[in-house]
C-alpha cells in the first residue's frame, strides 16, 4: 500500500515555483556556475542542467512535509549538478532543503545534520588542501560550509529559539491556567465562608421564627400568642443586627463602612440566654482560658448551630453545653435528648452540620455529631496553637 505524503504547505509550493521559474531563467539565457569546456563537466551541454534543478524544486515541496526525504534526494540532485554545467538556483534551493531538514526535521536530525555537515566542511577543506598543496584547494571547503554547513547551523540556531519560544508561551499558559484555578478555588472558599456565616447568622433566629409561629398559629390562647410573637420579635431583631454584621464583613476594606466585630465565646453567655428565650434548658459549663481567634469563632459557631439543632430537633429535655481545653486542644461538646419529639418542627436540610464539619476540617481539627442511645452528641476538636494541629 502505497504511503501519502500530506499536501505541501502553501509557501513551499510559492518556494518551489519561484526557484524552478528562476533557474529556467538562468538556463534560458546560458549563464551557469562553470563552462560548458570545463574538464569536471561529464554532461555538457546545456540540457542536462534541467535534471537537478527540477528535481531540487520538487524537494523544494516537501521541505516541510517529508524534510528527511528532500535532504536526501536533494543531495544526490546536487551532486548530479556537479558534474553538469551547473546551475546557481539549484545551489541556492539546495541550501534551503538543508536549513528546513534541521528546522522542520525530527530532534534527531536537528543534532545529527549540523554535525554531519561539519564534518564534510572540515573535510572538504582538509583533503584537497593535503593533496594538492595550493592556498585555492581551501575554497573547495568554503563552497561545501556555505552550501551546507552554514544553513544547518542557521537552522539549529532559529529552531532552538523557536522551541524556547513555545517553552516559554507553554509556561505562560501553564501560570495563566494555575492563577485561573487558584482564583476559581478562592471564590469557591469565599463562597463556602460566606454560606456557613450566612447560615450560622441567621438560620438559629430564623428557627426560633418559625417554631413559635407556628406553635401561635396552633393554639387559640391570647397569653401564648402574645408571648410568642414577643420571641418572634427579639429574633426578627437579632437576626436583622447578624445580618447587619454579614453585611459589614462583605464590606471590609471597600472603604463603605467597618466591619463589625466576629463573635467571640465571650458571647457564650448572651447566646445561652437567647437559647433558653427560645424554650430550650440550656446548661453551660465552660473551662477555657486563652484561645486564638479563628478558633474561638469556630468553637462559636458550632455551639451556635448546635443549640439551633437543639431547637429544631431535640426532644424535651435538658441541652449541656461543655468546653473545655485539654492537652493543646478546645473540646466542645453539645448534648440533647434524642428521640420523638411532639410540637412544632423545623425541617432540616443538613447544610449545619457540613458547615461545622468544614469549620474544624479548616483548622485542623475533628468533628463528630450522631446519636448516643438516647442522646444526641456533637463534638470537635479544635487545635488552639499552630503547632497541635495534626498533620
Amino acid at each position: 500500500m502505497a504511503v501519502r505524503l500530506p499536501r505541501p504547505h502553501r509557501f513551499d509550493v510559492v518556494v518551489a515555483a519561484g526557484g524552478l521559474l528562476g533557474g529556467l531563467l538562468m538556463w534560458g539565457i546560458g549563464l551557469g556556475t562553470r563552462p560548458a569546456d570545463e574538464p569536471t563537466v561529464l554532461f555538457d551541454g546545456r540540457w542536462p542542467v534541467l535534471l537537478p534543478l527540477l528535481v531540487t524544486a520538487g524537494c523544494e515541496l516537501l521541505r516541510r512535509v517529508a524534510p528527511r526525504t528532500a535532504l536526501v534526494t536533494g543531495t544526490a540532485a546536487l551532486t548530479l549538478d556537479t558534474v553538469t554545467q551547473g546551475n546557481v538556483v539549484t545551489l541556492i534551493m539546495f541550501t534551503d532543503v538543508v536549513y528546513a531538514a534541521v528546522l522542520y526535521g525530527t530532534p534527531a536530525s536537528a543534532r545529527r545534520v549540523p554535525r554531519v555537515t561539519g564534518l564534510l566542511t572540515v573535510a572538504a577543506t582538509v583533503v584537497p588542501f593535503a593533496l594538492w598543496r595550493v592556498p585555492e584547494a581551501l575554497l573547495i571547503g568554503v563552497a561545501v560550509g556555505v552550501l551546507s554547513f552554514a544553513p544547518a547551523s542557521t537552522g539549529l540556531i532559529v529552531r532552538n529559539h523557536r522551541d524556547a519560544a513555545l517553552a516559554a508561551r507553554l509556561r505562560a499558559e501553564q501560570t495563566a491556567l494555575l492563577a485561573e484555578m487558584d482564583r476559581a478555588q478562592a471564590v469557591t472558599a469565599e463562597r463556602a465562608r460566606m454560606a456557613r456565616e450566612l447560615h450560622d447568622m441567621v438560620a438559629n433566629h430564623l428557627s426560633a421564627i418559625a417554631i413559635h409561629s407556628t406553635a401561635a398559629l396552633s393554639l387559640d390562647d391570647p397569653d401564648t400568642s402574645k408571648e410568642a410573637l414577643s420571641v418572634i420579635r427579639e429574633n426578627s431583631v437579632a437576626g436583622l443586627d447578624e445580618m447587619r454584621r454579614l453585611i459589614g464583613i462583605l464590606r471590609d476594606g471597600s472603604g463603605d463602612r467597618e466591619p463589625a466585630a466576629a463573635p467571640t465565646l465571650d458571647g457564650l453567655d448572651d447566646l445561652v440566654e437567647g437559647a433558653r428565650a427560645n424554650g430550650l434548658h440550656v446548661t453551660l459549663r465552660a473551662d477555657l482560658g486563652e484561645v486564638p481567634t479563628p478558633v474561638e469563632l469556630a468553637a462559636y459557631r458550632i455551639v451556635q448551630e448546635s443549640l439551633t439543632n437543639a431547637l429544631k430537633h431535640a426532644s424535651p429535655g435538658p441541652v449541656a453545653v461543655t468546653l473545655a481545653r485539654r492537652n493543646g486542644m478546645l473540646d466542645v461538646r453539645v448534648s440533647s435528648r434524642y428521640g420523638h419529639r411532639d410540637g412544632p418542627r423545623v425541617p432540616g436540610s443538613g447544610a449545619g452540620l457540613v458547615g461545622m464539619r468544614e469549620r474544624a476540617a479548616l483548622l485542623g481539627g475533628t468533628f463528630t455529631a450522631g446519636p448516643e442511645g438516647t442522646v444526641w452528641t456533637v463534638r470537635a476538636s479544635l487545635p488552639v496553637a499552630e503547632g497541635d494541629r495534626p498533620e
